[in-house]
């Protein structure tokens, strides 16, 4: 009986030290490190990967993608094709060619405002997060939006966040007047 009683104390004594994982979300573990001011450090590198493509800002532009052969871009075209190109390479060629074939004025860009809503960021860890959101891509006129639906794949690399894959759907047809953006 001694020897029951014995184990029971030292298993409820085992069990009891056990503490839960509190360690855990809904999402996963609880990330170990900041990921308000990592999104605000992503956002600072979309933000200007845009602007550096609608001012037609090659060099500018390159320096926020991760140039590896797994990287990717696609987008659709207002006649319904779409492009898509795998690998830094590729990506490179077509974007720098069509930066060429479409200047903008000098301090000038193709879409001068851009306003961003719905933001979605799902970080994997501290090196890998997805983002999703819509956006509206106002014309040199500043008078109409074209709609679209973004998502980025960053990368952090060399401690960098780097875009890994950009796909960018723009709803060509139906188009908003400045006064009806809420």
């Amino acid at each position: 009986m001694y020897k029951l009683t014995y184990f029971l104390l030292a298993f409820t004594l085992f069990i009891g030290s056990c503490k839960s994982d509190n360690s855990q979300t809904a999402n996963g573990p609880t990330p170990t490190f900041d990921q308000v001011s990592e999104t605000e450090s992503i956002m600072s590198i979309i933000e200007n990967e845009t602007s550096c493509f609608y001012a037609r800002d090659y060099e500018c532009w390159k320096a926020h993608f991760a140039h590896t052969d797994y990287a990717f871009q696609a987008w659709n075209n207002a006649d319904g094709t779409f492009n898509a190109k795998v690998g830094w390479g590729e990506i490179d060629a077509r974007s720098k060619k069509y930066i060429e074939d479409n200047p903008v004025p000098p301090d000038g860009s193709s879409h001068p405002k851009v306003e961003r809503r719905n933001m979605k960021v799902k970080f994997f860890n501290a090196g890998l997060s997805y983002l999703s959101w819509n956006q509206y891509n106002i014309n040199p006129e500043m008078n109409m939006y074209t709609p679209s639906l973004e998502t980025r794949l960053m990368e952090k690399i060399g401690g960098v966040w780097k875009i890994v894959n950009v796909t960018s759907y723009w709803d060509y047809v139906n188009l908003i007047p400045v006064a009806e953006l809420k």
